[in-house]
């Protein structure tokens, strides 16, 4: 079984899932730096070259290894479980977290990424609003829990949240949970 924390860019699926991997003992991935060794690209130049369809191929590939993995924290991509085979490919395999958070927090905390649009042309916070306002419900149908990470606690002090949650919904005590 894993964990999959999935949710709109810069949610804090990499940070806080470093800190849940590490209170459980458990490996942790994530998706953009899986992409950068398979693809032997970073994720922008994988759009650049490859254009949004390529990048969400190599995604597809990288969620149907994530699948086979035990015992791992995964930082799903920020747009990942919009899509209904990457959510098909890890149906079964872990428990789905879907970190949420305001949209004006997530703009200020990706603000310098440089990341890029998913809507061309748009604002960041043009393109945010996008995306959650037609995909709000693919984030939220994917969810065993959903949980905020705008309420001024640290990584560490939520993933401990998220620990006792998973472990209440899910019975990961005696599966290697190190609290």
């Amino acid at each position: 079984m894993n964990v999959y924390l999935a949710g709109m860019i810069g949610a804090g699926k990499t940070t806080v899932g470093r800190c849940l991997a590490r209170q459980l003992g458990w490996a942790f991935d994530d998706l953009d730096a899986a992409m950068e060794i398979q693809a032997g690209k970073t994720f922008h130049q994988v759009v650049a070259d490859e254009g949004w369809l390529g990048f969400r191929q190599w995604e597809y590939r990288i969620c149907k290894g994530f699948a086979r993995l035990d015992r791992t924290v995964v930082a799903l991509g920020g747009g990942t479980v919009r899509f209904d085979w990457n959510r098909d490919a890890l149906v079964g395999t872990g428990v789905k977290v879907v970190l949420v958070c305001d949209l004006g927090e997530i703009a200020n905390r990706v603000r310098t990424d440089d990341r890029p649009r998913v809507n061309p042309g748009s604002t960041l916070e043009q393109d945010l609003e996008s995306i959650w306002g037609q995909h709000a419900a693919d984030y939220l149908s994917f969810a065993d829990i959903v949980y905020s990470t705008d309420r001024g606690k640290t990584p560490e002090a939520e993933a401990s949240e998220l620990v006792s949650l998973v472990s209440e919904r899910f019975g990961l005590v005696g599966c290697g949970v190190t609290r």
